[in-house]
Order: C-alpha cells, then sequence, then structure tokens
C-alpha cells in the first residue's frame, strides 16, 4: 500500500492548523514527520512569539523545551497536541507518548492543550478528505481501543485492532464496542482481502 493512503495524527494537524490560521507560526516539540508535515502546508517554525505550540511525540524532550513551551503558551500561544496517548510500546518496552509529555506543560500553564488526532473526529473527516474516500470502504487501524477504535467506530468505519501494541485480547472484552477485525499485527493483515470487502 503506498504511503499516501495513509493518515497520521502529524498530517491531520498541520491540516487543521492550515485551515485555522494560514501562515502561522509554531514552536514545535515534536520528530521529523511533525516538522515535515508542518512545513509543507506553509506554516513558519519559530522559538519567539508563535501564533501556536504544538507537542508530537519524540525522543528528544527535555526541561529547557518544556520551560520555553510553558513560557510561549504563558505569553499567549494556542496550546495544540497530535493525540492524548499516555503510553506507547517497543521493542524495549513502554514509551512515554504525547499524553504524558503535555501533561508537564499543562499542570505549569493550567492551559489544556487541544487534541487534533484521535479520538478528534477532525482527523476522521481530513483522513477522508485526503484520501478522497467515504467512510464505509475506509479502514482505521490501531492499536489502542480507547482511541484508535473509538475514533474508526465513531466515524462509521471498518476498524482493525492489532494487538502489538497496548491492548491484548483479554481487555477488548472490557469496552461495549467492538473492532471490526483483530490481527495480531500490521504484517497479519490480509490487505488485499480487505480491500475487495
Amino acid at each position: 500500500m503506498e504511503e499516501t493512503a495513509f493518515h497520521t495524527s502529524a498530517l491531520a494537524t498541520a491540516d487543521f492548523l492550515s485551515r485555522q490560521m494560514p501562515g502561522a507560526t509554531a514552536y514545535v516539540i515534536g520528530g521529523a514527520g511533525l516538522t515535515h508535515a508542518l512545513y509543507s502546508v506553509g506554516l513558519t517554525l519559530t522559538e519567539s512569539n508563535p501564533d501556536y505550540v504544538v507537542v508530537g511525540e519524540t525522543r528528544s524532550y527535555d526541561y529547557e523545551k518544556m520551560e520555553r513551551a510553558a513560557r510561549l503558551i504563558q505569553n499567549g500561544a494556542r496550546f495544540i497536541a497530535t493525540n492524548p496517548d499516555l503510553t506507547a510500546t517497543s521493542e524495549q518496552g513502554l514509551v512515554l507518548a504525547c499524553g504524558a509529555l503535555v501533561a508537564p506543560i499543562e499542570l505549569a500553564t493550567g492551559k489544556k492543550p487541544y487534541f487534533v488526532g484521535k479520538p478528534n473526529p477532525i482527523m476522521m473527516w481530513t483522513a477522508l478528505r485526503k484520501l478522497n474516500s467515504t467512510a464505509e470502504e475506509t479502514f482505521m487501524v490501531g492499536d489502542r481501543m480507547d482511541t484508535d477504535i473509538i475514533a474508526g467506530t465513531e466515524a462509521s468505519m471498518k476498524t482493525i485492532l492489532v494487538l502489538s501494541g497496548v491492548t491484548s485480547r483479554e481487555l477488548i472484552e472490557s469496552y461495549p464496542y467492538r473492532p471490526t477485525h483483530i490481527f495480531e499485527d500490521v504484517g497479519h493483515i490480509p490487505v488485499s482481502d480487505l480491500e475487495n470487502s
């Protein structure tokens, strides 16, 4: 499947900000995917009096960046985050995700970020528009029942839960909604079969 067939919270955030304030400026704490997405829609990245402070997932997060973000928000920058996930998994085990990274900034400033990514329906709508697709012919793939699967379900999409992340088969039973399909990991998804379903 081509890269253009996927839509991430970084891409949704870039799309959202470009529609809210074309040509805006932003101080960004996040990885290359987020900074590239913001650049691609015409945002200018700056540390001086930005319109937005945008936080995404990154491995290069430190006290200085956290402190700068808090000061900028106190001085009027709008607080945006890519997604509310607190944790994710890696080959090494648990890793902190965006929701955990924004928590100290939120506590210090008293300002809550606006989360653009799932389960926010904005992400689903921008994905459908970008893919030129309908909810009925689109799949939401994720490893979390509380953000990924609920987002797809509420957008009337078919959903695929992969068990390679934070959700176990046993945990599924604690939710009132169910994924359409369950696979061990993305490598086990039979893409050709699903394209015809």
